[in-house]
């Protein structure tokens, strides 16, 4: 296990000298710090100077990435190998956004092919869509795209449309449904037209019980004012590899686009998953997205490791994570378009690597995955910087910032990027006691005040973040950025022995829930359950009746 290695052992006693190390002294010490510690790929800068680190952290974490065998698993994931090993499954997510000419396989079988021939048929469909060439059951060009999945098959193309929202066309509004709860679906429903509109079914097995449910009251909207199941075919298409299930619920089979077993939900938006978005941003826009990703695809695998940015920001977050005891990480986009971009994250990261055992079963005695969480700044600066500020607790933060808005609007973007470069440089040096002091002295307040305020002006700085720059938020800057924390979760997954591409936690409530939904009808169902479940069953069975 990596925490029996002497790397590890290494960075623990090493935690101890850096841990009363002041990051504003190092930077008063060493002016050139933010140089040495950048970094420049695919049009992302990344600053990472404001960390608990020096040159010294580095050698030890990039020697503790060696000791996991970073190299190797790499190279196993580019060779199609088994690295889902509890699925029995490659992982490929590269190989759909691959746009030169590195050769993928999984089963010996080269899936570039069929890779190409599914982005060639979101072409000539999104295409006809957004021309209006594709005509509903009643002859009327389609107004309103509506997409039906769950997880990874929402999330993604969800982030990405808000994200590239200045790159979509207004005659064509997309919209995504992915909550069991009703209200989700009939809010969506009440604006659109039955005439003018099309569902996307996004399932893997078209066996999801959230995304199935709403697929078949979505289609009973439909009908109720078209008359015709005929009509199902025209206003529906399936993103799926189950291609019965998708013929029986009324999906002309022609209509249904195909992605892999290799193709893990939270990592699909760039297969047929992001068909939503393809229709939202076009083809060409898509493919941009597909160029950014696959750059920093190429960055990953050919850049050395001291200047590898998805490597170092991996090694960032194991530093605090395991060595500082630190539990979350913060993502902050100072982009309002972002503002999904944090959520999206907590399922690439958290589902990935929210583990408890080895690849080998083996019980793991060290953290894992942190708690990822945030929303846009300025906002966030409002709600719970206090906490990162001046809390009891380390929170990581990450930064990102486009450098030019889509929304020349004013000053607007000059006020964004100072606060958030302000936020960052309070986050590291912090007020003193001193520096209080002085502030309140100007303001002319008297001594026992002073005294009395003291405390709760003094911030302690030595709060960690990086910052993440792009010159505007563009498709290929987004797949750059994506792609960049898909493979940080990748590098933490490996030095943590963990298999980041299974997601066994999640079964077990879908399990439950359909006993318990079973139970609503059949008490014998539920016969078997802790008192507390059957106790709250009956509330709810009484509350049904009414």
């Amino acid at each position: 296990m990596i925490s029996d290695t002497s790397a590890w052992r290494a960075l623990e006693k090493h935690w101890k000298d850096m841990a009363g190390q002041s990051l504003l002294a190092l930077f008063n010490h060493d002016p050139s710090r933010c140089t040495r510690f950048g970094l420049d790929a695919c049009g992302i800068h990344l600053d990472f100077s404001k960390n608990l680190i020096n040159e010294e952290t580095l050698g030890l974490l990039l020697a503790l990435a060696e000791s996991a065998d970073l190299a190797s698993w790499k190279e196993r994931l580019l060779a199609g190998e088994t690295v889902n090993n509890t699925e029995g499954r490659s992982v490929l997510h590269m190989a759909l956004r691959n746009r030169g000419g590195r050769a993928y396989h999984a089963g010996g079988a080269d899936v570039m092919s069929g890779v190409r021939a599914v982005l060639d048929r979101m072409r000539v469909f999104s295409g006809e869509v957004r021309s209006g060439r594709w005509l509903g059951y009643t002859g009327r060009s389609i107004t309103d795209v509506v997409s039906l999945g769950i997880g990874g098959s929402s999330l993604g193309p969800k982030m990405a449309c808000q994200a590239l929202r200045p790159y979509q066309t207004p005659a064509l509004r997309v919209h995504f449904v992915s909550n069991v709860d009703g209200a989700d679906l009939s809010q969506v429903l009440a604006a659109l037209d039955p005439e003018t509109t099309m569902f996307i079914v996004a399932s893997k097995t078209f066996t999801t019980q959230e995304t199935l449910t709403n697929a078949k009251s979505a289609r009973d909207w439909c009908l109720t004012k078209l008359g015709n199941s005929a009509a199902v075919a025209r206003h529906f298409v399936a993103v799926s590899t189950n291609r019965d299930a998708v013929s029986a619920f009324g999906i002309d089979p022609k209509n249904m686009f195909e992605f892999w077993d290799w193709v893990g939900g939270r990592y699909s938006l760039w297969s047929a998953i992001g068909l939503p978005l393809a229709l939202a941003i076009g083809m060409d826009r898509f493919d941009e997205l597909l160029d950014g990703a696959h750059a920093m695809d190429e960055h990953f695998i050919t850049a050395p490791a001291s200047q590898n940015m998805p490597l170092i920001l991996g090694l960032l977050g194991i530093w605090y994570n395991n060595f500082g005891a630190v539990s979350t990480q913060a993502i902050i986009p100072y982009d309002q378009n972002l503002r999904d971009f944090p959520t999206y994250l907590q399922q690439v990261d958290m589902e990935s690597n929210g583990k408890r055992v080895t690849r080998d079963g083996e019980l793991i005695g060290y953290a894992t995955g942190p708690v990822v969480w945030g929303q846009p700044g300025t906002d966030a600066q409002h709600s719970f910087f206090q906490l990162i500020h001046q809390g009891t607790r380390i929170v990581p933060v990450d930064f990102i910032l486009p450098l030019r808005s889509h929304h020349l609007l004013g000053d607007h973007h000059a006020k964004l990027a100072a606060n958030a470069l302000a936020q960052a440089q309070a986050l590291m040096r912090g007020r003193t006691e001193g520096e209080a002091r002085a502030e309140l002295e100007a303001a002319g307040m008297s001594p026992d005040d002073i005294e009395a305020l003291l405390p709760h002006r003094v911030f302690p700085g030595n709060r960690p973040s990086n910052m993440l720059l792009v010159d505007q938020l563009t498709p290929y800057a987004l797949g750059a950025l994506i792609a960049l924390y898909e493979h940080k979760v990748f590098v933490q997954g490996v030095i943590w022995g963990v298999n980041s591409f299974d997601q066994w936690g999640v079964e077990l409530g879908k399990q439950l829930a359909g006993k318990i939904l079973k139970g609503f009808a059949d008490e014998a169902e539920v016969a078997d359950t802790d008192a507390s479940t059957a106790d709250l069953i009956v509330r709810y069975k009484a509350m049904a009746e009414t």
